[in-house]
């Protein structure tokens, strides 16, 4: 085997693996002195041209994604009639041999692993692929524990042994498969969404949502049953990140992050959550490596105690100087703020889904992710009107929020750079409504909180209905509590 040479270049050293469309060998490539991974199609596919095309196809669009955490293509090319196609080697482990080795992993490594798997797809969707296979076994780790993801989309037709079809249409691996790819219907970026939250479900449970002894049988669940909850198997899990794999994990597409990028988005919030409310602290990542094992450590560092009694102490003693001055005034309740913290309550995970534009013709409707992105320097915008004194015109436009279940938000903080515009949170139990006020109206300040009536919804707006000082107002960021 290892005399054996592909393309009068690459020198076999040992099976990797196999699968019913073909098979992978570590390599060495004599030209560059360096292993490689070579995929090389089998045989009987190699007279069936419609295979053949495709293989070349998915080899070339695969080619160009160039991303840390992609398995970069090399080469590919045909030797003595087999179609080969040559990857970088990952020397170290995958994700589904780590979750075998060690169990449900530390919150913190399986976030950052599925952000980095999020990031990959979500640049290969950008890129007009979609993976379709999506699980731990194509989600390889370097040694210092990166995580790369490989095989986009190119084994479509496997052996059910290995649970996945033996057709010629795509289903996926059955413990990974969306509802709608196992109901025979068209893959979309959605489907990959949702086969990754199995694979977080998976990294933080150490099993997949749906076990079962044959395909059939499988699919079938993800077709029928609800998903496990979460936080009954991994109390310690934050209830946003929770949030997040729930939504991910809805049988209707429709219901899930509207792109993988706001699923990305969404974990990175998560992170930083993670971050804020953790000690000190260190995973270690343990992948196989030349000559023994390398540790990769992260630390996660917390504000100094003293500078969170300080955080602690400010608005409280705001408090006081109110209340002081209330007393001596005789009021009392204080005046209504249009400005907070927010209420207490857990986290509510919100995702922009659309916009409300009764009256017009919609408002940026391709930047409503940003408004859920946890990043405040991103923003949702509104179209720009001329019509003086911060009118709109018409009775209002907003950015429609979708909650991953319907559930009573008790507060909504929207923080925004262009501060002084009107705007009132309304609820509904659909995304194009109708919709009704589930809190006063007030000024929109760089952070405010509105205090809402919790009516109960899955769907809230963001009603802006005076523009104030600007043509056009931002919405950067929304968060919830319930």
């Amino acid at each position: 085997m290892s005399t054996e040479l592909i393309g009068e270049r690459y020198e076999l050293v040992e099976l990797v693996g196999t699968g019913g469309m073909s098979s992978v060998y570590k390599a060495h490539d004599r030209l560059l002195e360096r292993n490689v991974a070579l995929k090389v199609l089998h045989p009987h596919y190699g007279d069936d041209d419609e295979y053949v095309e495709r293989f070349r196809r998915e080899a070339r669009a695969v080619a160009q994604l160039s991303h840390p955490n992609i398995v970069t293509v090399i080469d590919r090319g045909v030797d003595d009639g087999r179609q080969y196609i040559v990857f970088e080697y990952v020397d170290g482990e995958n994700l589904k041999q780590l979750i075998e080795r060690t169990g449900p992993l530390p919150i913190r490594q399986a976030v950052e692993l599925g952000l980095q798997t999020a990031e990959a797809l979500a640049f290969a969707h950008a890129h007009g692929l979609v993976h379709r296979d999506v699980k731990p076994q194509n989600v390889l780790l370097t040694p210092d524990g990166e995580a790369k993801v490989t095989d986009f989309g190119i084994a479509r037709s496997l052996d059910v042994e290995h649970g996945v079809t033996q057709t010629g249409t795509v289903l996926g691996t059955s413990n990974y498969i969306s509802p709608e790819q196992a109901s025979g219907e068209p893959v979309t970026p959605a489907t990959d969404v949702y086969s990754l939250g199995v694979v977080l479900f998976e990294l933080l449970t150490g099993d997949v949502p749906f076990p079962g002894e044959n395909f059939v049988a499988v699919a079938m669940k993800h077709i029928n049953d609800p998903v496990p909850d979460v936080s009954s198997l991994r109390p310690d899990a934050p209830t946003r990140l929770v949030a997040a794999i729930e939504r991910a994990l809805e049988k209707d597409p429709r219901r899930r992050f509207r792109s993988m990028e706001a699923l990305a988005q969404e974990l990175r919030t998560c992170l930083e959550e993670i971050d804020e409310g953790s000690s000190q602290q260190t995973f270690v990542s343990r992948s196989p490596a030349v000559g023994g094992r390398r540790r990769r450590t992260i630390r996660v560092r917390r504000r100094p105690t003293t500078r969170l009694w300080m955080l602690l102490l400010v608005p409280l003693a705001a408090a006081a100087i109110v209340a002081a001055v209330l007393g001596l005034s005789g009021s009392k309740s204080p005046p209504a703020s249009t400005t907070g913290g927010g209420s207490g309550g857990a986290p509510l995970a919100l995702a922009g889904v659309g916009t409300s534009d009764p009256a017009g013709d919609g408002e940026h409707d391709a930047d409503v992710p940003k408004a859920t992105d946890g990043n405040p320097r991103t923003y949702w915008y509104t179209q720009s009107y001329y019509h003086g004194n911060g009118s709109l015109g018409k009775s209002g436009v907003g950015i429609v929020l979708e909650a991953p279940r319907t559930a009573a938000a008790t507060s909504m903080t929207v923080t925004t750079d262009t501060p002084g515009y009107t705007a009132q949170i309304l609820a509904g139990g659909s995304p194009t409504g109708p919709f009704v006020a589930d809190s006063a109206s007030q000024t929109v300040a760089a952070h405010t909180t509105f205090e809402l009536h919790g009516r109960g919804a899955r769907y809230y707006v963001v009603w802006i209905t005076n523009l104030g000082t600007y043509q056009s107002v931002h919405v950067n960021e929304v968060t919830a509590r319930s």
